[in-house]
């Protein structure tokens, strides 16, 4: 997980990315959200900017509305879980995601979206709706992040270039989750770092912090999909 940026409050301040309101889109625009509570969700908003979608953060329950996905940042993920208690967003999140809401969770995203946690901090709470197990901060702490080369399922032309911060690998799948990307060398070789799940996807890297935005279209595609 990446270190944590300052928290984000529910001011209503636009951030860069952020698109007009929904009555004002144009017919056919996605409009794709990005919790926005704590996080590197900047980033993701300006990754999905350039993949030609509406994109705005999302911090209260009202700002659900209208969403034809989501995606969920890199952070910390205990002080996300205690952020969207606080408010008041997890519960219609999770009833969203629930509906079938595609969603895109990086890092401390995957964790959320997770079934399963391992070393789990006392009292943390999960979206859930993969069928996955992953461990918290397996690669190591933050001196312990490293770059590599991932061959992406779904994604053609060169291997996407990925970058670890703290991040969870994942270490059981459902039968219904499709692995996309695992380690290929090194100590953590054969380690799980990006599956999918019908609308679900998620990565234990942060595809935001670099300018190839191959990871954010595939979610795009998978949103338009969705959407029909």
């Amino acid at each position: 997980m990446s270190n944590p940026q300052p928290t984000a409050q529910p001011s209503g301040t636009e951030e860069p990315g952020a698109g007009a309101p929904a009555q004002l889109r144009e017919i056919g625009t996605l409009v794709i959200g990005v919790l926005a509570v704590q996080g590197d969700f900047r980033e993701h908003l300006s990754s999905l900017a350039e993949c030609g979608v509406l994109a705005r953060p999302v911090r209260r329950p009202e700002d659900l509305d209208d969403l034809d996905g989501i995606v969920l940042p890199g952070g910390e993920s205990t002080t996300m879980d205690k952020l969207l208690r606080a408010f008041d967003v997890r519960d219609p999140l999770r009833k969203r995601l629930a509906e079938g809401l595609p969603a895109f969770g990086t890092c401390a995203g995957m964790i959320l979206l997770a079934d399963r946690i391992r070393d789990t901090a006392p009292g943390q709470e999960n979206l859930g709706g993969l069928d996955i197990t992953v461990r918290r901060n397996a690669f190591g702490r933050q001196v312990d992040s490293f770059e590599e080369d991932l061959v992406f399922a779904g994604i053609d032309g060169d291997p996407i270039r990925a970058v670890f911060i703290r991040a969870p690998w994942v270490e059981e799948v459902g039968a219904g989750v499709e692995v996309l990307a695992t380690v290929e060398a090194g100590p953590a070789a054969g380690r799980i770092v990006a599956v999918r799940q019908a609308n679900l996807l998620a990565t234990s890297f942060h595809p935001e912090i670099s300018r190839d935005h191959r990871v954010h279209r595939l979610f795009v595609d998978l949103v338009r999909r969705a959407a029909r």
